[in-house]
Order: structure tokens, then C-alpha cells, then sequence
């Protein structure tokens, strides 16, 4: 049996759960908290901005606004002006009272002046007020008989301009506050959506470290980026899953074979040592053939290594993959003659980028197994072709054939079918050659029924 360890089981010395990361707990508050601060930040930057510019046009327009009110003002002033000097055709003798209270009461400060520039009257604190002012000339026809300066006082259309200007900066005020609650309220939103998958890969990290090999994030609520992330998590998980299982497997097989040899070795020194049996040529060839066994097993091991390494460390290079055939097939030749089987070789130009050590491996592997399996007066046929982009080797015999329910398996490992029985080897042949298959980025697959032969197909691409 194969002892398989269960996904929940930590290993020895594995990294407890939570603690991969000490203290990583609020990793993911924090990042929610920084992305809720710099939604804030750039929230409130925009709106310093916006109101500064706002203020600045503003203040800009409610001073152009004044400023020509005051002109304005001072032209109008003018002409009541005027008319009081044209009265009597002098200053001291103009009734000006009408005009000085209609400036008070409109909330301006005025003063006449004579043609000289002499003050001729104004209004109480003008002197002291300060500007800005603005002039105008009074004409009496085509004769300036003076002049008046106007100012906005604390009061009437003074008052309104500050007014203006202080209700615009109270209104750039809320909706900055106004701007910075909906920005914050949308920070810590956006920053939830984002951190919650986060956190889930996190604690899925977490869970895998801490020995639970079923550990998966599974499909997220979330952004593209975050679910490709997601899915990249679970097929690095699943793969080192598979590989934990096929390791697993690999010892528990690799057991399973050595039990038995060691078993019979032991079993029969002792008896030896025992003196129950003597050391007879019989006897001591049983335990040779055990030890020869054993060695088979360590080369296939060792075999089995180099496949894996070969894997990461191809050396592709320009081939015929019926050279490579033909070759494989001159070294077999031999045990082909030994075993009565007719070895037919339909080999056709097939170019490929491969390294041709490893897939000499491949054809040798395919060839043995089928000789294995044919009895005396089969034939095992060779062919080697273009199919389209790739090239195709095919290995046909007329052997005994595999079940049904036996084909899924002819590649796993130290797989042995009920008609492997009374052969010799442990069943890594064809595994190592679907590696290597796989390595040169093709495949090797099978088609067989019992007592009508086997045809194994390796597809590569060509060059």
C-alpha cells in the first residue's frame, strides 16, 4: 500500500500558522489605513487648490467689481458736483449739503476738491480712512472746475464687497470639509474592497505555511490584477501538491519494491548463517539474482534522477529524429534476434530541436518496452514522420496488448500492469520517457487493446 500523508499534517521543523509573518496581523489594517490617508491626502490637495484659485479669481473679481464702483461713484458725484458749482459759479457758494448726504447715506466717502486742489469739503474721516480712492474731474461745459475722490467705507457697498469675499471663503471652506468627509468615506471603502482579498491571500499564505497543503484562495471578489494573483496561488499550490504527492508516492513504491528483495536476502542468510540450509549453487544464485534485482532497482533510480535533471538542463540542438531512431534502434538489434521479434524500421526525415542523448532515452525506452511485451513471431514497427509543425515517432507491436482500466496509468512511476507480472524491470521506462517528452515540449501517448498490440506515439515539435 501507498502511504499517503494527509494535506492537513504539518511537517517537522514547518512554520507554525500566523507565524510567518510576526506581528502581520494588522498588515492588512495598515494598508487599508494608507490608502484611506492618501485618497484623504489627494482629496484635500485638490480642494487646496480649487480654493486657493477660486479665492484668488475671486478676490481678483470682487476688487475689479470695486473698483469700478468707486469710478462709477466718482463720476456721478461729478456731475451732482458740477451741477451745485454751476449754481453760483463758485465753491464757496455751491449748496454741496445734498450731495454729502446722499454720500453718507450711501456709505461713501467723498471729498471736492477746487481747480487748484484745494479741499473744498469732506466727508468726516475721510483723511484718515485711507484708499483706495478713485477721480473723476467736474466739468463745467469745457472747463474743469475741480475735481472729487470716492471711497468705499466700513459701511453700505464696503460692507457688501467684504461680505462677498467672506461668504466665497466660507463657501471654498465647507465644500472642502464636505470634500474631505466623502473623500475619506471613499478611501476606507475602496481601501476595504482592496485589502480583503489581500488579507484572504495572506491568511491562505499563512495556512499553506503552517502545514495545510488544502489551503486555496479560490475565486475573489476583486480587482483583475488581484484574482490573476489569486489563481497564479492556487496553480503554484496544486502543482506543489502534486509534486508532494508524487514524492510521497515515489518512497512509498520505492519501499515497496526494496521490501521484497531485502526480504528474500535476509531471509536467506540467516538461513545460511542458521545452517538450516546449505550453501548450495542454487541456493547462493537465488541471492544473486536478489542482489542483481536491488541493482536494477538503484540504476532505474538512478535513471529516474537524471530524467529530472535533464528536465531543467536540455542541450537542444538540430536533429534527424530518424538518425536518432535508427540509432536506438542498431543498439537493440541484438536482443531483437535474441527474443525472434521483427524489428521494422519506416524511418522518414524528421528535423528537431532536441538534445540527442535524451531522446536516444526516449526511443530506446519505447523500443524496450515493446519488446518486452511481444512474443516470439511479433513484430515491433518503428515509424518517424512530419505531422503539420511537429514531427511524430510512433512504436507499434503486436503484443499482448494493455487493459482498459491499466492504460491511464502505463506512465506513472513504478507502475507495474497485471501482464508486467512475469517480466523483469519497475516500471519507470515509460515514465521517464514521458518526462523527457514533456521536457522537449511534446507529448507520448497511448493506444492498445488486449491481445491486438500497443502503439505509443511521441509528438514534438519540429525545427
Amino acid at each position: 500500500m501507498t502511504d499517503v500523508a494527509r494535506p492537513g499534517n504539518a511537517e517537522p521543523g514547518g512554520a507554525q500558522p500566523g507565524g510567518a509573518q510576526p506581528g502581520g496581523g494588522h498588515r492588512g489594517n495598515t494598508l487599508g489605513l494608507r490608502l484611506a490617508l492618501a485618497f484623504l491626502g489627494v482629496a484635500l490637495a485638490a480642494v487646496a487648490l480649487i480654493a486657493v484659485l477660486t479665492a484668488v479669481y475671486s478676490a481678483v473679481d470682487v476688487s475689479s467689481l470695486a473698483s469700478r464702483q468707486r469710478s462709477e461713484l466718482a463720476s456721478a458725484f461729478a456731475v451732482a458736483a458740477s451741477s451745485a458749482w454751476q449754481q453760483h459759479e463758485s465753491w464757496p457758494s455751491a449748496d454741496l449739503e445734498p450731495v454729502f448726504d446722499l454720500a453718507t447715506r450711501s456709505g461713501v466717502r467723498l471729498q471736492v476738491r477746487d481747480a487748484s486742489g484745494h479741499v473744498v469739503r469732506s466727508t468726516s474721516g475721510f483723511a484718515s480712512s485711507g484708499g483706495p480712492w478713485a477721480s473723476a474731474p467736474v466739468q463745467a461745459g469745457e472747463r474743469t472746475v475741480g475735481s472729487v475722490l470716492t471711497g468705499l467705507s466700513a459701511s453700505g457697498l464696503g460692507a457688501a464687497d467684504r461680505v462677498l469675499g467672506t461668504a466665497l471663503l466660507r463657501a471654498i471652506a465647507g465644500a472642502a470639509g464636505l470634500a474631505a468627509l466623502l473623500a475619506l468615506v471613499t478611501g476606507l471603502a475602496v481601501a476595504r474592497r482592496i485589502t480583503r482579498p489581500v488579507e484572504r491571500l495572506i491568511s491562505v499564505t499563512r495556512a499553506m505555511a503552517g502545514g495545510d497543503r488544502s489551503a486555496r484562495a479560490g475565486d475573489l471578489r476583486a480587482a483583475g490584477e488581484l484574482r490573476e494573483l489569486a489563481a497564479a496561488f492556487d496553480h503554484m499550490a496544486d502543482t506543489l501538491d502534486r509534486e508532494d504527492k508524487i514524492r510521497r508516492d515515489l518512497v512509498a513504491s520505492v519501499a515497496h519494491e526494496l521490501r521484497t528483495p531485502v526480504a528474500v536476502l535476509q531471509a536467506g542468510h540467516e538461513a545460511l548463517l542458521d545452517g538450516v540450509t546449505e550453501p548450495t549453487p542454487d541456493e547462493l544464485g537465488s541471492l544473486r539474482d536478489e542482489v542483481l534485482r536491488l541493482a536494477r532497482m538503484v540504476d532505474d533510480l538512478q535513471t529516474m534522477a537524471a530524467a529530472d535533471a535533464a528536465v531543467l538542463q536540455l542541450t537542444r540542438e538540430r536533429a534527424d529524429l530518424a538518425a536518432i531512431a535508427a540509432v536506438a534502434a542498431d543498439s537493440l538489434a541484438r536482443r531483437f534476434e535474441t527474443a525472434e521479434v521483427t524489428l521494422d524500421r519506416q524511418l522518414s526525415s524528421a528535423p528537431v530541436l532536441a538534445d540527442q542523448r535524451w531522446m536516444h532515452q526516449v526511443v530506446t525506452n519505447l523500443l524496450g518496452n515493446a519488446l518486452k511485451f511481444t512474443p516470439a513471431g511479433g513484430t515491433v514497427t518503428i515509424r518517424t514522420g512530419r505531422d503539420g509543425a511537429s514531427v511524430v515517432l510512433e512504436v507499434a507491436d503486436t503484443g499482448v496488448g494493455i487493459p482498459e482500466d491499466e492504460l491511464p496509468h502505463i506512465f506513472e512511476r513504478f507502475w507495474r500492469g497485471r501482464s508486467a507480472a512475469a517480466t523483469s524491470g519497475s516500471g519507470i521506462g515509460l515514465a521517464v520517457a514521458a518526462q523527457l517528452a514533456w521536457a522537449h515540449g511534446g507529448t507520448l501517448t497511448a493506444v492498445s487493446r488486449p491481445r491486438a498490440g500497443t502503439v505509443l506515439t511521441l509528438t514534438v515539435p519540429g525545427a
